[in-house]
């Protein structure tokens, strides 16, 4: 069964042989079982019985051509089509072009042809009407009816709006203060004169010059405030503050770009920017639900809860760690419970000044009862009492040095510092105690 090429006449219109990826020249074949997309073959391929996946060589196929006739049973429908193309290309009336490139029909058969199936074929003039006609229906009902603007604001002078719109008149386009506001007064003396000198003329035409270059910067800087919405400032603040933390370090770097790419370009490239950031955020999510081997989104609510719930437990471990530390030094306890209540408050908590009259040091920590300490050697429950440290933080902070050394292969100070947030004085003793049981090794 036959069927019209859907592809011009350029054989690099047409997609390639799935068997031998040439182009494709008419008449070719098309799988009628295979696709979407079309499985087509050249002759050559279809001969051979080329099966490719799902394709096998005894399915049905069509013979794709263009050479039947359409309209006239001396025109064949790749010469219809060769014959609007080159209607289009050379335009009507030049029938000597289109003979030229079509090459296969002369000037009169082309202008006869196309002037009684194309112009006055009664089948196309009523098809053409109807368009016409609905495509005037179409802007009918698509009309857009005409409303009169709302007046702009009028601001009174130094009124908050007027404040929030940087002196900006809608009314008028202008500001109250424009910029260089001044410029004019540099013409205000000049006056053209007969008698003038040359030298005096052209330095009067210079003057001029500068404030037309002036007036030009005034009109560029205004028009680039109303074209990136910057007349609104508080307005402009309030859609910024929208994006991520990183996303607006980079609005305010880029934004003097802005002038040079254009308010739309301006924001695809901050939307693309800020779309960037929240995938690369997914993709870091999902890779650690992979490396926590999670395969599906209901593991991972649970997983997120219950590190919801780890984190949680861990704080309230810190904070007994560091009211232990000092519960036993009333001075230190009131320092830790005013900086708890700072960091409760949302301020920045103060830091205390020590004390030069120098104060004893603290006794050693009782571990009598305290969890954790059952899984403590006797070395190092001698460590904890030493520096101070519940067991249950102990036994965390050595779980997490041991892992990235062996991630490593080794580990510095400066990293045990980084991994564990507590004082560097305790942190080094720890670290070094672990180096020397051999639990963690040097970078």
């Amino acid at each position: 069964m036959e069927r019209l090429a859907s592809f011009s006449s350029d054989p690099f219109d047409k997609p390639p042989c799935r068997g031998c990826s040439s182009y494709l020249t008419e008449p070719y074949v098309k799988c009628a079982e295979c696709g979407p997309p079309p499985f087509l073959l050249c002759l050559q391929c279809f001969t051979r019985g080329f099966e490719y996946k799902k394709h096998q060589s005894d399915h049905t196929y069509e013979i794709m051509t263009s050479d039947f006739p359409v309209l006239d049973p001396n025109w064949t429908a790749q010469e219809e089509m060769s014959l609007l193309e080159a209607v289009m290309d050379c335009g009507f009336g030049n029938w000597q072009d289109v003979a030229n490139q079509m090459c296969t029909k002369s000037k009169e058969e082309c202008e006869k042809h196309y002037m009684k199936h194309f112009i006055n074929n009664p089948l196309f003039a009523s098809t053409l009407l109807k368009l016409r006609q609905a495509e005037d229906a179409q802007h009918h009902e698509t009309a857009i009816p005409f409303h009169s603007a709302d007046d702009p604001p009028r601001p009174t002078f130094d009124s908050l709006l007027s404040r929030d719109m940087a002196g900006y008149m809608p009314a008028r386009a202008d500001f109250v203060e424009e910029f260089d506001n001044y410029a004019e007064w540099d013409l205000r003396d000049i006056d053209f004169v007969e008698d003038d000198s040359d030298i005096l003329h052209a330095l009067k035409i210079a003057v001029v010059d500068i404030y037309h270059s002036r007036l030009k910067e005034r009109q560029r800087r205004k028009k680039i405030i109303r074209d990136h919405g910057l007349i609104n400032l508080r307005k402009f603040q309030i859609l910024e503050r929208r994006y991520p933390k990183e996303v607006q370090e980079l609005y305010e770097t880029m934004r003097r770009f802005a002038r040079i790419l254009g308010p739309l370009e301006h924001d695809k490239f901050i939307e693309s920017h800020a779309l960037e950031f929240e995938l690369r955020r997914e993709i870091k999510r999902l890779q650690e639900y992979r490396a926590a081997g999670i395969t599906n989104f209901c593991s991972a609510r649970t997983y997120e809860h219950l590190k919801k719930s780890r984190d949680e437990e861990r704080l309230k471990r810190t904070m007994l760690s560091e009211v232990l530390q000092y519960i036993q030094d009333s001075s230190a306890c009131q320092q830790w419970l005013s900086r708890q209540a700072d960091i409760d408050s949302g301020l920045t908590p103060t830091v205390p000044v020590p004390s030069t009259t120098g104060r004893r040091s603290a006794p050693p920590l009782n571990l009598t009862g305290l969890p954790g300490t059952e899984k403590l050697n006797e070395k190092e429950k001698e460590l904890c009492q030493m520096v101070r440290l519940v067991p249950g933080a102990y036994l965390e902070y050595k779980a997490a040095l041991v892992n990235e050394c062996n991630k490593q292969g080794g580990l510095r100070l400066a990293q045990a510092r980084a991994l564990i947030k507590i004082d560097v004085n305790k942190t080094r003793k720890i670290y070094d105690f672990l180096i020397r049981e051999g639990y963690i090794t040097k970078a």
